[in-house]
């Protein structure tokens, strides 16, 4: 896409790109030209390398480790991502779970989760279509029960990529049948390690 940039937008672009250049390790650059799909490994490598440099989340307000940046200046940095040869982020945690804690996490998950998220440390997969609810999330019969502090949550998730590497998945579960069939949905952060998970 030709962007009519300004000098400023322009000086920018080239920075991004020689930022890419420089610091994007040849091995990870390769299987991407090449079509493959890198490993969790190699993706968690290059966002500890963003994190490092300030990039980790750029959509995330200054606060949280975000950049500030425009819209326009957004769009240059995943251009030249791309164009560069480098992995996508975790677009479950920079991009999906991320914005939902920012936005409704109370103090102590924003502490917690964040971070992780920024430096990569924490993998993320989505948990919301299932067998027979794949768009119609009314159809939701995944169940959380409330135990104590926690949930103790029953059932199958469906297209859940990366699942296979994730740390942590984000999940909309059912914890209520009263009203209608669209009320009663919760959002839970679950430990892949927590007992009972099978991928």
């Amino acid at each position: 896409m030709n962007l009519d940039l300004s000098p400023e937008d322009r000086a920018f672009r080239d920075e991004i790109r020689g930022f890419v250049a420089a610091t994007l390790p040849p091995r990870i650059k390769a299987k991407v030209m090449a079509g493959l799909t890198p490993t969790k490994q190699d993706s968690q490598d290059w966002q500890t390398i963003l994190h490092a440099h300030g990039y980790g989340a750029p959509g995330w307000p200054l606060e949280h480790g975000g950049t500030g940046w425009t819209s326009i200046r957004n769009y240059i940095f995943e251009d030249e991502l791309v164009t560069g040869g480098a992995p996508g982020t975790n677009v479950f945690g920079t991009k999906l779970v991320g914005p939902v804690i920012l936005a409704y996490g109370d103090a102590a998950q924003k502490a917690h989760y964040l971070p992780r998220i920024l430096s990569g440390e924490d993998w993320w997969c989505q948990g919301y279509s299932e067998p027979n609810a794949g768009s119609d999330l009314a159809s939701l019969r995944c169940a959380a029960v409330r135990d104590g502090d926690h949930y103790r949550v029953d059932g199958v998730k469906t297209w859940t990529t990366h699942a296979q590497h994730a740390d942590m998945i984000f999940c909309l579960v059912r914890t209520s049948t009263e009203g209608k069939r669209q009320e009663g949905i919760s959002f839970l952060l679950i430990d892949m390690k927590s007992p009972g998970v099978t991928v």
